[in-house]
């Protein structure tokens, strides 16, 4: 257990970071985040995915979790980068896990932070408290013919700071359901994969997390550990975040 964040330590330097954002984000939400790990020396790509953030102008009926997963492979292969620390945050841990199967050669671990771990040929949306997809699907709305979850407040997100607040509520954008009811295929399962480190997020509990975590503890050979703070701690926790993904390796 991590109770408080010191000093960041530069003993680890020269890894190449790929972040991956969730539901209703961009690569811009890492922002705090990677300047803490480039300044250690590190390599980070905050990646955005199709239709979401500064590419939300390509929201498409067609955009589904292999779109998300073809993301960022496409980042790795065409940057030609090799020992890839890949972390997925949230619902980023589905897309991150799946462009992991598919390049199991050049990703050094996979980290999932309070993220998704696939059920393999399942949804996401299988995942979610029971009502909650069908509540998400009652809420949703048709944007550019694409049926989308609306951004939630970012209470719900564990971010309290009206600072924070506003920021999210300024660059949150709809997400396509379709990446959440389309099942998942992968080679191998997640457990199988490459080294895999869980961390979970606990002030307070985000409630589609604990359905991974609970996985998480089961594997053997996974890194595992909690720590005191909000599922959206990208936001106002990015040196603690740095830190824990120094760490992970």
């Amino acid at each position: 257990m991590l109770a408080q964040c010191g000093q960041l330590e530069s003993h680890q330097v020269g890894e190449t970071y790929v972040l991956v954002h969730g539901l209703f984000h961009g690569g811009w939400c890492w922002a705090k985040v990677a300047r803490y790990l480039q300044n250690l020396g590190h390599q980070v790509f905050t990646p955005t995915q199709t239709g979401l953030g500064e590419r939300r102008h390509l929201l498409s009926p067609d955009i589904g979790l292999s779109t998300f997963i073809q993301d960022l492979i496409n980042v790795i292969v065409y940057r030609e980068l090799q020992q890839v620390v890949l972390v997925g945050h949230s619902f980023g841990g589905m897309a991150a896990a799946g462009a992991a199967d598919a390049l199991p050669g050049r990703i050094r671990r996979l980290v999932y932070l309070d993220g998704a771990i696939p059920e393999p040929d399942q949804p996401f949306s299988i995942q979610l408290p029971e009502g909650t997809l069908q509540e998400r699907l009652k809420q949703a709305r048709k944007i550019d013919g694409t049926i989308c979850m609306m951004p939630p407040e970012p209470g719900l997100l564990g971010v309290t700071e009206p600072e924070d607040i506003q920021w999210l509520k300024r660059r949150m954008t709809p997400h396509p359901m379709k990446t959440l009811l389309d099942p998942i295929h992968l080679r191998r399962k997640p457990e199988d994969g490459p080294p895999c480190t869980f961390i979970h997020c606990t002030q307070p509990q985000y409630p589609p997390a604990v359905y991974s975590s609970r996985k998480a503890r089961q594997f053997r050979g996974w890194r595992y550990r909690e720590v005191k703070m909000n599922h959206d701690c990208i936001i106002n926790r990015p040196q603690l975040v740095a830190k824990l993904l120094a760490e992970s390796l």
